[in-house]
């Protein structure tokens, strides 16, 4: 498969940018493995990031009702077109996938999927631009009911990792709020072509219907787990104290967090993602209350007057 590869770019003089993340998978057997986790149908619709020389697409649109195959690198896009000429399920969008809004790509392209499924992401995700992707799909997760992406080996276990654990951070809890998520394959850097300094990983994850846990503002959740990260080795009292979250004062936070049943002195680190959506839940119930107080102050000093 490497000598494919190297002479389809010879024969489109493509030089390849490091800086673009470029690395092509060449192992047969891990392609086969990409393809089995997806558990395609004639149903399903395919997005795939980063399609490269098609090595991928080509297989995605044996087996799928469609596949929109999105690559950034013009001359790759022409590799993508002469190579796929004979498949009628695919297009080619030659986009920085940052920058795609599904919603407004799938009617101009006609690519709705069959009532009855969504849509499958697949792909090999350029390294330098992986968290901004996972979080750009997770925004648009309502389209989506599967992602099988491959990533460098340290973001798995990011994504992919457990309360406590060094790896646990921002990146493990939003994955883990709107999927599940499972490492289903370790994969050298020597399938590839050419080589990462890095080595990588299949990551599936199962997008879920509704948020794991129950928050009256997802905004805020997020807010408050960034906040608690911001300084990994503080409590989390002083980590959210520094972060001047919601402008608390030491022994209003003490109130609240005993109020949610989480003690101050733990890290953020340590706090699984109900516990984060508990504490979320109950500062916003007191933001909710000090604006509706200021109201109603407000108001009877208005009648006084």
């Amino acid at each position: 498969m490497e000598k494919q590869i190297r002479s389809l770019l010879r024969k489109h003089g493509i030089r390849l940018r490091k800086r673009w993340g470029q690395n092509f998978l060449k192992d047969k057997e891990v392609l086969e493995k990409i393809i089995q986790g997806a558990e395609l149908s004639k149903n399903d619709l395919v997005l795939e990031i980063g399609a490269g020389t098609g090595v991928l697409t080509e297989k995605l649109a044996e087996s799928a009702f469609k596949v929109i195959a999105v690559e950034w690198d013009k001359k790759l896009c022409g590799i993508l077109r002469e190579r796929l000429a004979s498949f009628d399920n695919v297009v080619i969008v030659q986009d920085d996938i940052l920058k795609v809004d599904l919603r407004e790509t799938l009617p101009v392209f006609n690519c709705r999927p069959p009532d009855s499924c969504s849509i499958r992401v697949v792909g090999n995700l350029p390294y330098y631009i992986t968290t901004p992707i996972v979080f750009h799909l997770l925004k648009q997760k309502s389209l989506f009911n599967l992602f099988v992406i491959m990533v460098q080996r340290e973001v798995a276990e990011r994504m992919a990792a457990v309360p406590g654990s060094k790896d646990y951070g921002v990146l493990t809890l939003a994955c883990r709020y709107h999927a599940e998520v499972e490492i289903i394959a370790q994969v050298g850097r020597e399938s590839f072509f050419p080589s990462p300094g890095v080595d990588s990983a299949l990551v599936r994850m199962k997008v879920l219907k509704e948020p794991r846990v129950k928050v009256e503002d997802e905004k805020a959740l997020f807010s408050l787990i960034k906040s608690s990260f911001g300084q990994r080795r503080k409590t989390l009292e002083n980590a959210l104290l520094s972060g001047r979250y919601l402008g608390l004062k030491r022994e209003e936070l003490r109130r609240t967090l005993e109020e949610a049943g989480i003690e101050g002195r733990r890290r953020g680190e340590t706090l699984s993602l109900e516990e984060f959506a508990r504490l979320s839940n109950v500062l916003n119930y007191l933001r909710n209350k000090a604006q509706s107080d200021k109201g109603t102050q407000a108001q009877s000093e208005n009648r006084k007057e």
